[in-house]
């Protein structure tokens, strides 16, 4: 590899963390999938290291079609497949 290429250390630290990502997204509105491929929408309020998720203003969508609303909603890390930001960080 030539000097000029970037070393994978480097990309890494170019693109962050996915914990930084994690950091960075508390306060933003997001979806949350789990693992039975329902989808929950809404704001990020808590996130701790075994990927537990507390949402506020929270609805829940499956299918394409949202089937309910929560005030405040817990989601068990160990059910979480992905996290994704609804919002331009």
């Amino acid at each position: 590899m030539d000097s000029a290429s970037p070393q994978p250390e480097e990309q890494a630290a170019a693109a962050g963390s996915p914990s930084e990502f994690l950091k960075n997204i508390v306060g933003k509105r997001v979806k949350v999938r789990i693992g039975s491929g329902v989808d929950y929408h809404g704001l990020l309020t808590c996130l701790d290291g075994y990927m537990n998720v507390a949402l506020e203003e929270t609805e829940e969508w499956s299918n394409g079609r949202k089937t309910a609303e929560y005030g405040d909603c817990f989601l068990r890390g160990n059910n979480v497949l992905y996290i994704s930001v609804l919002e331009a960080l």
